[in-house]
C-alpha cells in the first residue's frame, strides 16, 4: 500500500473492483467517491447523486450485497470488493428484476430519480425479510426520499414483489 500525504488530492491508487459481475480494474484518485466512479468512469448512470451527504438515499447501491451510500464512499474503499447498481439488477437485458417489474405494474416510479436507490435498498430488504408487511416496507425505504410518489404506490410494489419472488413467478 502507498501512503499518501494528507492533503495530497493528485495522489492515485490502483484498484480492482466487481461491478455488475464484471471486473473494473483502473487507476482512481485517491479522493473520487465511488458515485463518481461509477457514474464518471464507468458511465453506469443509474446511481444517482442527490444530497451527496448520505441522507437521501438516490446513490444506494449494493457493497457485498449490503445497500450503501455510494456517495460516502471512496472508491479506494471498495477494492477487491463487489458492488451491483441499478444496471445489474435485471438478470438478463430483457428480463427485468422481479421488483423492477412491480414498480413498473404498481406505478412505484414517477420521475425516477429515486427508483435506482429505492431499488437497490429495497433488492437487500426482500432478501432479509421476503414476507414483509407494509410497516415493514415503509421503515425499509424510510432513508430514501421520494418526491413524487407518496410512498404508497413503492409500498404495493414492494408487496407485490416479494409475493411473486415467493412464488417464484
Amino acid at each position: 500500500m502507498t501512503s499518501v500525504a494528507v492533503g495530497d488530492e493528485t495522489a492515485m491508487r490502483r484498484i480492482g473492483v466487481t461491478v455488475n459481475g464484471t471486473l473494473q480494474a483502473g487507476e482512481v484518485s485517491v479522493r473520487l467517491t465511488l458515485a463518481d466512479f461509477l457514474r464518471q468512469d464507468l458511465k453506469l448512470t443509474g446511481t444517482h447523486l442527490g444530497c451527496e451527504h448520505g441522507v437521501c438515499g438516490a446513490c444506494t447501491i449494493l457493497l457485498d450485497g449490503r445497500a450503501v451510500r455510494a456517495c460516502l464512499l471512496l472508491a479506494v474503499q471498495v477494492d477487491g470488493h463487489s458492488v451491483t447498481t441499478v444496471e445489474g439488477l435485471a438478470p438478463s437485458a430483457t428480463v427485468l428484476h422481479p421488483l423492477q417489474e412491480a414498480f413498473c405494474a404498481h406505478h412505484g416510479l414517477q420521475c425516477g430519480f429515486c427508483t435506482p436507490g429505492m431499488l437497490t435498498t429495497l433488492v437487500e430488504f426482500l432478501k432479509d425479510c421476503p414476507d414483509p408487511s407494509a410497516e415493514e416496507v415503509r421503515v425499509a425505504i424510510s432513508g430514501n426520499i421520494c418526491r413524487c410518489t407518496g410512498y404508497d404506490s413503492i409500498v404495493e410494489a414492494t408487496l407485490s414483489a416479494a409475493a411473486n419472488m415467493r412464488d417464484g413467478s
